[in-house]
C-alpha cells in the first residue's frame, strides 16, 4: 500500500513538495484556498518582475539615444496590468498542469487540524470534508506584516498586493521599509513617473545585503531622484484635508511625508491562522517551528517555506519542498540555506550568495576582498551599463570562497555560476584558472577572483583589502 501525504498550500513550497512526493510513489492530496502558485507567483516575485521588465523596456527606450536610436514611449497603463496578469495566469495553469500530469489531487479550501493524522477541509459553499494522512507538509506561507501604526489601515495605505494592481500610476508614493519589496517597487514605479520616498528604520537600505553594495545602490537611486530616508521610525499615518502624509522621526524631529499612497513593506510573517495547529500539538512562535529536516515536533508533520522563517524565499522554499517529500518517503535529508542566493531586481540588479563583510568580521574570520568594476567590462559597456560592480571574500588561510557580491546588470543570473562554484567548495585559484567567454558580464566575477589574487589584468592591481575582527 503506497504512503499517502497530505500539502496544504500551493505555493512554489507545497506544489514542488507534492510533485516530488508524487515521483517517489505517494498518493498526494494539495489543499489550496486561494490559487496554486501562492505568492510568488500570484501577488510577488513573477507579477513584480513582469511590472520591472515593463519598466526597465520603458527606461531603455526613453534613454535610446545613447545607442543612437531616437524613439518616443508612453505608457498604457492598462496593457502593462494586462501583461501582468498574462504571464501570470500563464505559469498558473502550467503548474496545474504539472500537478494534473503527476496525479496529485489538488482541493481548493481551507485545511484546519482536527487532530494529529485529521485535517478537516472547509468549502466557500460552507461544506466541509475529512481527511487523513500518513504524513503532511505545511506550506501555508507568509503574509505582509503590518505593526500596531496609528493610520496604518487607512484606504490610502497599501501593501505589497495591492501595489501590483494599481488602476493608475500614482504621482507620488511613500514606501515605509527599504527591505528587497520597498526597493523592487520603487525602482517600478519611479520608472513610470511616480515620485518615491522611501523611509527605513535601519542605518542602511536592504539591511541584509552585504553594506558596501546596498550603500552603492541607495547613491545609484538617490542620483535618479528618489529619496531615501534611513534611521527614520514611521510614528503614524494622516489625512490633512485630503492630503494623505507619513508622519516620521528621527533624533526627536518629526517630519511629515504626503503622497497620493502609502506603501507598506516592512516585512511579512508566517499565515496559519486558520490551521489551527495546536489542535494537532504543533509547536509555534512566530513561525511553525521545524528542526532541520523540515519536521516539526509532530514527526511526521512537515513545515516548509515561508511558515517556518527559515529563509522567505521562493526557491528556498521549493528545495525545502523537495527536501520534506522525500524525507516523508523514507530518507533523512537536511535543510541548509548557507549556500542559498538572495536578488533584489534593482537596476542594476543586486545578488549576494555566502557571507557579507559584516558577517565575517562578525565571525572573526580573516579575509581578503577582490573587486571588479562594471564600468571595465566590455559586455557591460556594449550595454550602456556603466554602475556596479562584483566583489568575492577570500579566507586568508586556505583561500575558501567566502562570499560573492555582485552589483550589476543580471546579477541575478551570474549569481547561479558563484552559487555552483562555492557548492563544489572551488578555490580562489580554480576560479583564476577557469576560462570565462568573451565578452560575457561573467568576466566580472572572473575579474574580481583575480583582483584577490593581486593580479587583475583590466584594472590596475593594488593590494587586495584585508579585513579582520
Amino acid at each position: 500500500m503506497s504512503r499517502t501525504v497530505l500539502v496544504i498550500g500551493g505555493g512554489p513550497g507545497g506544489y514542488v513538495a507534492a510533485i516530488r512526493a508524487a515521483q517517489l510513489g505517494a498518493q498526494v492530496t494539495l489543499i489550496e484556498k486561494e490559487k496554486v502558485g501562492g505568492t510568488c507567483l500570484n501577488v510577488g516575485c513573477i507579477p513584480t518582475k513582469t511590472l520591472l521588465q515593463s519598466a526597465h523596456l520603458y527606461e531603455q527606450i526613453r534613454n535610446a539615444e545613447q545607442f543612437g536610436i531616437r524613439a518616443e514611449a508612453n505608457v498604457d497603463w492598462k496593457a502593462v496590468q494586462e501583461r501582468r496578469e498574462a504571464v501570470t495566469a500563464q505559469l498558473r495553469k502550467g503548474v496545474e498542469g504539472l500537478l494534473r500530469a503527476n496525479g496529485v489531487n489538488v482541493i481548493a479550501g481551507t485545511a484546519a487540524f482536527v487532530d494529529k493524522k485529521t485535517v478537516c477541509v472547509h468549502f466557500e459553499n460552507g461544506t466541509s470534508e475529512t481527511l487523513r494522512a500518513d504524513n503532511m507538509i505545511l506550506a501555508t506561507g507568509s503574509i505582509p506584516s503590518y505593526p500596531p501604526i496609528p493610520g496604518i489601515h487607512s484606504a490610502f495605505c497599501i501593501d505589497s498586493t495591492t501595489a501590483l494592481s494599481l488602476n493608475h500610476v500614482p504621482r507620488s508614493m511613500v514606501i515605509v521599509g527599504g527591505g528587497v519589496i520597498g526597493i523592487e517597487l520603487a525602482c517600478a514605479y519611479h520608472a513610470f513617473g511616480t515620485q518615491i520616498t522611501i523611509l527605513e528604520m535601519a542605518e542602511h537600505i536592504l539591511p541584509n545585503m552585504d553594506v558596501e553594495l546596498s550603500e552603492r545602490l541607495r547613491q545609484d537611486l538617490v542620483n535618479k531622484g528618489i529619496k531615501i530616508e534611513t534611521r527614520i521610525k514611521v510614528t503614524g499615518f494622516e489625512s490633512d484635508a485630503g492630503t494623505p502624509a507619513c508622519c516620521a522621526e528621527r533624533d526627536g524631529v518629526q517630519t511629515k511625508f504626503p503622497a497620493e499612497k502609502m506603501l507598506i513593506a516592512i516585512g511579512r510573517r508566517a499565515e496559519f491562522s486558520a490551521l489551527m495547529p495546536e489542535k494537532a500539538g504543533i509547536k509555534t512562535e512566530r513561525w511553525i517551528l521545524a528542526d532541520e529536516h523540515l519536521r516539526t515536533n509532530v514527526p511526521h508533520i512537515y513545515a516548509i517555506g515561508d511558515c517556518n522563517g527559515k529563509l522567505l524565499l521562493a526557491h528556498a522554499a521549493s528545495e525545502q519542498g523537495v527536501i520534506a517529500a522525500e524525507n516523508c518517503m523514507g530518507t533523512n535529508r537536511v535543510f541548509c540555506g548557507s549556500l542559498c542566493p538572495s536578488g533584489i531586481y534593482s537596476d542594476p540588479e543586486l545578488a549576494s550568495v555566502g557571507l557579507t563583510e559584516e558577517q565575517a568580521k562578525a565571525q572573526n574570520r580573516k579575509y581578503r576582498v577582490g573587486t571588479f568594476p562594471v564600468a571595465a567590462n566590455g559586455r557591460a559597456l556594449t550595454q550602456g551599463q556603466k554602475n556596479g560592480f562584483i566583489k568575492i571574500l577570500i579566507a586568508e588561510e586556505c583561500d575558501e570562497i567566502l562570499g560573492i557580491h555582485i552589483y550589476a546588470p543580471q546579477a541575478t543570473e551570474l549569481i547561479g555560476q558563484a552559487v555552483l562554484a562555492m557548492r563544489l567548495e572551488a578555490t580562489l585559484e580554480e576560479v583564476v584558472d577557469t576560462i570565462f567567454a568573451h565578452p560575457t558580464l561573467s568576466e566580472c566575477l572572473h575579474e574580481a577572483a583575480l583582483a584577490a589574487d593581486g593580479r587583475a589584468i583590466h584594472i590596475p592591481n593594488r593590494p587586495p583589502k584585508s579585513g579582520r575582527r
